[in-house]
């Protein structure tokens, strides 16, 4: 076990645990390592940073120090997707070493952290993320905690998978359909494939092609139909989503014998859009919203899409806790998506 004492009893002890120097404005350092042996002259040190009883080793019998605690949660957390910091005051970060989706079991997160002693600290489930993205930390909360409670954790990480993974993006080969009769006559321009072009390739994708369609239901039909024929993985429906009766695309897109999962979403801007599937090729229909806002429902769903998740009508339900931006400038979406 380790004792608490007097630092001036404390000579020619070992010390239990790191002590933090804390310099106000300044920094905040390790004034002491955990192992350091006590002499004379340290006595004035420990007294100038407010420590006048210490923790000194003694028997710690089959207790582990947070340190050897703290390595042994990342290493039962994460997969090889993961890279891990040197322990700081107990704590080790868990870092990405690939781009993708950050995905995090909540139920299993809970349950974790339902356990005395036990703090694992994540981003939000569904964050964007790339090689040295900071998405997790870990540590325990006592200096010492018992065997015991480390197995238990780590044997419900074995039972239930990690909790924490990374999703790469497979989906690289992306389709734009743009309708709406103005643009197909030339009246205005197209403003929306270079606005998904810059979505897309943000993440790994790139558009193999693009059409233009008239406010025509075969002919957007004819044209999500060619999309997939040309091999895309995924496809864009651009614009036409609104009540107004000349916008057909809901009804095109459902012609070329796509299934409609969700028209409208709980997120604002971006409510009047369209999610469906075309023989397991994800389909996202995008309103005007999405050319000049930052954040809306394509930056929810299409890190999702591109990483391969199957998106039901739940999800797009779910979509609604968080959803309503507030137009931040600057937008941190994706790091926090819609700045929850």
């Amino acid at each position: 076990m380790f004792q608490k004492i007097r630092v001036e009893q404390a000579v020619g002890m070992t010390l239990g645990h790191d002590m933090t120097r804390v310099v106000p404005g300044k920094c905040k350092e390790v004034a002491f390592r955990r192992g350091h042996v006590i002499k004379g002259d340290d006595i004035p040190e420990f007294l100038k940073i407010g420590k006048e009883h210490i923790y000194v080793i003694e028997d710690t019998g089959t207790d582990v120090h947070e340190e050897d605690a703290a390595r042994r949660l990342a290493a039962a957390f994460t997969g090889p997707e993961f890279s891990q910091s040197g322990v700081k005051e107990g704590r080790i970060d868990l870092i990405s070493t690939i781009s993708g989706l950050f995905k995090v079991n909540v139920p299993l997160l809970n349950e974790i952290n339902s356990i005395d002693g036990i703090a694992l600290s994540t981003r939000h489930n569904n964050t964007v993320c790339q090689p040295g993205t900071l998405l997790a930390g870990t540590k325990i909360v006592p200096l010492y905690i018992a065997e015991g409670e480390l197995v238990r954790v780590e044997d419900l990480c074995r039972r239930k998978g990690k909790v924490l993974e990374i999703l790469p993006f497979i989906l690289k080969k992306v389709g734009v359909v743009v309708t709406g009769s103005e643009v197909y006559k030339g009246l205005i321009e197209d403003k929306f494939t270079d606005a998904i072009r810059a979505k897309v390739e943000a993440l790994g994708a790139h558009i193999i092609h693009s059409a233009i369609v008239p406010d025509d239901e075969k002919m957007i039909a004819d044209a999500v139909l060619d999309m997939k024929a040309r091999g895309a993985e995924m496809i864009f429906a651009c614009g036409g989503f609104s009540v107004d009766p000349d916008d057909v695309t809901v009804e095109g897109v459902e012609q070329s014998g796509a299934r409609i999962i969700s028209y409208g979403v709980p997120v604002m801007p971006g409510t009047m859009c369209l999610v469906g599937d075309l023989d397991g090729i994800p389909i996202l229909g995008a309103p005007a919203c999405a050319i000049w806002n930052k954040a809306t429902f394509v930056e929810a769903l299409l890190p999702r899409m591109l990483a391969g998740e199957n998106i039901t009508r739940a999800d797009t339900v779910a979509l609604g806790h968080g959803g309503l931006c507030l137009g931040c400038k600057p937008c941190n979406y994706p790091i926090c998506p819609f700045c929850k």
